[in-house]
């Protein structure tokens, strides 16, 4: 009997501290979904392969212009930078009216030369009579025939000298010598033309193209033709063709150029850095939405349906993106489903509840194309 307070004491705490798993509350709690979820499947489709590489944009080519006479003043400038020219347009004019003097001066001198060679030629053919009648000796002859040869090779050299001037008369308008755009001008009215000084610089045809920097291991896979798309600063896409491959490589970066031709487009400039892609053939893509990507301590996971009712967290390896989808290169089983959208929100090993009876896929048909 003295032990009986303390049993009945022992059977209150038990009762009390019971198990409360039993309560009807408590399984539910368990048991409860953290989200509602629609699942898909990865699917294959063909998607090209690309090559990423950065560079510059340049004039295909650019025409260095100048002035073809020097020491004269230019009078008019007829183009500024970004003019569209065509080939023969004049640029500038320099003042003729230096050069039209000398052209006028070598004109007399050719009229009286002539002239001159009228008179020995005219001497001449009397020599030659009179020396067969017996009036003029052979060495008379000799000199009036050697007269008229000198005189007509003084009005040969005349002749090289109008020339010559009226050739410069006509290089005193600066012309464009090709279709172009203008890209760069220094000539200003007033100043003298000098040798070799540049007047301006016509990016020829208004052709752009790309330096694309390509590693070394690279080049084989690019063939003259392919296509590239370019990302312009402002963000238009320019399309592109490769037009040729350099045939040696940087040997401090290890690095080609290619050269690639770009459609006319105001979105890019020379001198440009861009970032484009060449579009390589075409391979097959296993994908999924973006949306069924998470992205936890620089890695992607995505979470796929682990039994009835119940997820877990996979990593991935990515590949290409297109259009709102994402490969999914490694990582990934046969037959998985995953969580299409809102995958951030859960935890690996959560339950689920699914609202889409999107059937498992065996594994000899997932990537099948679409």
């Amino acid at each position: 009997m003295k032990n009986l307070p303390i049993l009945l004491l022992t059977a209150l705490v038990l009762g009390a501290c019971g198990d409360k798993s039993a309560e009807p509350g408590a399984a539910t709690a368990e048991l409860r979904p953290a989200l509602t979820v629609e699942l898909v499947v990865p699917r294959t489709e063909d998607w090209p392969r690309t090559l990423t590489a950065n560079g510059n944009v340049a004039a295909w080519q650019e025409a260095v212009i100048g002035a073809e006479v020097a020491g004269y003043r230019i009078a008019e400038v007829l183009v500024d930078v970004g003019s569209k020219v065509r080939k023969g347009q004049p640029l500038a004019r320099i003042d003729a009216s230096t050069v039209a003097s000398e052209v006028a001066e070598a004109k007399a001198a050719v009229a009286e030369l002539e002239a001159s060679v009228a008179e020995a030629r005219g001497n001449a053919q009397r020599a030659v009579e009179l020396q067969a009648r017996g009036f003029y000796s052979q060495q008379m002859n000799t000199q009036y025939q050697t007269a008229e040869q000198g005189a007509a090779a003084r009005l040969s050299a005349a002749r090289a000298r109008l020339q010559a001037a009226e050739l410069r008369l006509a290089r005193t308008s600066v012309l464009a010598p090709d279709d172009g755009v203008v890209s760069a001008r220094s000539a200003t009215v007033g100043s003298l033309t000098q040798a070799g000084q540049e007047l301006f610089r016509l990016i020829r045809g208004g052709r752009l193209e790309w330096r694309a920097e390509v590693p070394s291991a690279d080049l084989a896979g690019l063939r003259t033709g392919m296509p590239v798309r370019i990302a312009a600063p402002g963000g238009a896409t320019v399309e592109g063709k490769v037009r040729s491959v350099a045939p040696s490589v940087d040997a401090g970066s290890r690095n080609g150029i290619v050269y690639v031709d770009l459609a006319p487009d105001d979105a890019v400039r020379a001198g440009m850095f861009a970032r484009g892609e060449f579009l390589l053939a075409a391979a097959p893509a296993r994908t999924v939405p973006e949306g069924a990507l998470v992205l936890r301590e620089g890695f992607a996971y995505v979470f796929r349906l682990d039994g009835e009712a119940q997820v877990a967290q996979t990593k991935v390896a990515l590949g290409r993106r297109q259009d709102g989808r994402v490969e999914i290169v490694d990582g990934l089983p046969d037959g998985a489903r995953v969580v299409a959208a809102g995958a951030g929100f859960l935890a690996d090993g959560d339950r689920v509840r699914v609202t889409n009876a999107t059937p498992a896929v065996p594994a000899a048909t997932v990537g099948a194309a679409k």
